[in-house]
């Protein structure tokens, strides 16, 4: 049993037990989380294709935790000016245990 769901302006298969990081949700760590835009839905070989979304199917997960990323460095650099800029970024996460796939 799989199902490609849409979160955050991304696209992730998944299928139960697997442990995802996502954008950032406002919940706290231990609340359950319902995903309610299905693109595809397996189950028993029968394969399911939305247009764009399934009705109806769900994908239910559990939020391990929210926290920051790894820092990455921005560094920009003009030859011949004697411009340079650093800045570091940390982007919010969450990540959530999928726990339940189903209509």
């Amino acid at each position: 049993m799989l199902a490609v769901i849409k979160t955050g302006g991304k696209q992730y298969l998944v299928k139960p037990g697997d442990k995802i990081e996502i954008e950032k949700i406002g919940k706290d760590e231990g609340e359950e989380i319902i995903f309610g835009e299905v693109l595809l839905f397996e189950k028993s070989g029968k394969l399911e294709i939305g247009n764009p979304f399934i009705k109806g199917a769900r994908v239910f997960g559990k939020i391990l935790k929210q926290e920051k990323g790894d820092k990455e460095i921005i560094f920009r650099y003009k030859a011949k000016t004697r411009r340079r800029t650093k800045k570091g970024h940390r982007q919010f996460f969450t990540e959530v245990q999928i726990t339940k796939i189903g209509d």
